[in-house]
Order: structure tokens, then sequence, then C-alpha cells
């Protein structure tokens, strides 16, 4: 995934379409363990529903024709950058589907 240090954007549509998805099925598995080990899991309370509701609000302007690349970082940038990777292992994930918004697909 990572290119010279670089994160690769997607190549398609429907690879973009399905980081997203990925990620909204993620997030979903991250609750999942909240509900499971609560304790464990306490500083993800804090920001999992706002990142599952920003990622689904992407996932509807695309299937409703209104998303549009590169208006600036995806709203829940700030909330992940604060996160460590062993609490949000899909960190990378999130990271490539904001540099495909900002940057487009990766077309050769």
């Amino acid at each position: 995934m990572l290119n010279n240090n670089k994160i690769v954007r997607a190549r398609s549509t429907e690879e973009y379409v399905d980081m997203i998805k990925q990620a909204i099925d993620d997030v979903f598995d991250l609750k999942q363990a909240i509900e499971y080990d609560s304790d464990e899991m306490s500083q993800a309370i804090n920001f999992v529903d706002e990142l599952d509701k920003d990622l689904k609000a992407l996932y509807k302007s695309m299937e409703d024709g209104s998303y549009q690349f590169a208006t600036g970082d995806l709203p829940y940038i700030a909330l992940i950058e604060k996160q460590p990777v062993a609490l949000l292992p899909f960190k990378y994930l999130l990271k490539r589907i904001n540099e495909t918004h900002l940057k487009g697909l990766e077309i050769d």
C-alpha cells in the first residue's frame, strides 16, 4: 500500500467505493468490540459514532451523486489523527480514503 512513503490512492471508482464500504464495516466491528469489552475499548467510545456518521454520509453522497473530490480533508480526519493504530487498526484505510478524496483517483 505504501509507495515510497506515499499513500496509494484508489485506482478506480469501484475500488474507492469498496474502500468506503470496508471502512463502514470496520467501524461496525469496532462498535461490536466496544460492546464486548467496554473497559479495554473505552477510548473508542469518544469517536466511533462520529466516524460512523461521517463515513455513511460520504457513502450516501456517492450514491446520490452529490459527492465531490478535493473539498479538503474529510471530517473524520481530525478524529483519527489522535487515535493510536492499536485502537484503530484500519487507520491506514481511512487515510487512503482521504488521500483519494483530496487528490482524486490514482490513474497511470
